[in-house]
């Protein structure tokens, strides 16, 4: 397999959870699964700079590009679904993760103006018949609670069609010291004209620290849900007893579970992914083998280069193992996200089938023993 070259993704991590990695190291030992599952997810290593030739830099491109009323175009706005539209804030993290889905974006943060002209067209006709939900994500709002508040103020103002706001934020176990009384007051000004839910990411058992659920709970207390998605990561949370551990403490916390992500085959990740075989199995032990609440069962999703897609019965439509590779059936329809998205552009590879549906060729993972060789351990 060719390899392809990716720029360089620096590494950040908060002086939280350097604190974490130093308590986790005294108290288990630097070769310690506890140590490494929180490791491997923030450290740099070498290899991020190879990867397979059919690597992406995007995990999908739905951005809008189009002007609105004759004015700018859209900055930070994504749309591929019918009743929800996304806006990054701002490409900012608290940490970066090392499979970061925008790692290879240009980095921005919207201004006023910017959130003002993407609100107001969110409230507009065709899109207000349409638009009930918004993600807002990046980067993680939550570095900017101003810039976050005044989008809402505006969300109210322009857009009351928008009912559901959704945020996705990992600064629960990356800062937790984040979600201060200026937070809270942002969202009880807010919590009665908006659903509120918080999108988060915990990947290993290790992550539900005290800081980090009383932040969970400090917001829960004032109405705001809290869903669950992460990936499924080597060397990090690709066993059962692992996964069990993390889905028992998320139905403990309330945190409702969403998807479980097979990890996005962008360039420079290729040593997180495993096989998507070895997700299904796993999801298949975690789900029906009576391990913990039925309430707390997440579903296995590959995030695809024309969306997401569940792994139910019937979707693999055939395997390219020469170029490790899958195919996969969705329900999404071409004239579909065409009407949401003008300017979409249909990935060089997927296809259309013959009743106007979306099929997309997925890069697949492998099952190796990347993190147990000598030359690519942290220690």
């Amino acid at each position: 397999m060719d390899i392809v070259t990716r720029r360089a993704f620096p590494e950040s991590i908060s002086p939280f959870l350097l604190g974490k990695l130093e308590e986790l190291k005294r108290r288990h030992g630097a070769g310690s699964w506890e140590y490494l599952s929180l490791a491997r997810q923030y450290f740099h290593h070498s290899v991020e700079s190879r990867d397979r030739e059919d690597a992406t830099f995007r995990h999908y491109d739905a951005d809008l590009y189009t002007a609105h009323s004759g004015e700018e175009a859209f900055k930070g706005v994504e749309r591929l679904y019918r009743r929800t539209i996304l806006m990054e804030l701002t490409t900012a993290c608290v940490a970066n993760c090392r499979w970061c889905l925008r790692a290879n974006y240009q980095r921005f943060a919207l201004k006023s103006h910017q959130i003002s002209h993407n609100v107001r067209f969110f409230g507009s006709a065709p899109l207000r018949d349409e638009i009930s939900e918004i993600l807002i994500t990046g980067g993680d709002p939550l570095t900017s609670i101003q810039r976050l508040e005044y989008t809402l103020d505006e969300i109210e103002r322009h857009a009351p069609n928008i009912r559901i706001i959704r945020i996705g934020s990992r600064a629960f176990t990356q800062n937790p010291g984040l979600i201060h009384d200026d937070v809270v007051r942002v969202f009880l000004k807010h919590r009665n004209h908006f659903r509120i839910e918080f999108g988060t990411m915990i990947n290993s058992p290790v992550e539900f620290w005290p800081e980090s659920m009383d932040a969970i709970h400090r917001l829960q207390d004032i109405g705001i849900r809290f869903y669950l998605q992460h990936p499924l990561l080597k060397g990090v949370n690709d066993q059962l007893d692992i996964l069990v551990s993390l889905y028992d403490q998320v139905r403990v916390h309330g945190i409702e579970p969403h998807y479980l992500f097979h990890c996005v085959p962008m360039s420079g990740q290729h040593h997180h992914r495993t096989s998507v075989d070895k997700g299904v199995r796993l999801i298949r032990q975690l789900t029906s083998g009576g391990h913990f609440s039925g309430r707390a069962k997440p579903r296995y999703t590959l995030m695809t280069g024309i969306g997401k897609i569940v792994l139910w019965d019937g979707v693999i439509l055939d395997r390219d193992t020469a170029r490790q590779r899958i195919l996969l059936q969705s329900e999404y329809r071409l004239q579909d996200r065409l009407r949401y998205n003008p300017v979409y552009k249909l990935p060089e590879f997927s296809e259309v089938d013959a009743q106007g549906l979306l099929r997309v060729w997925y890069p697949d993972g492998e099952d190796d023993d990347f993190w147990e060789q000598p030359a690519n351990r942290l220690v």
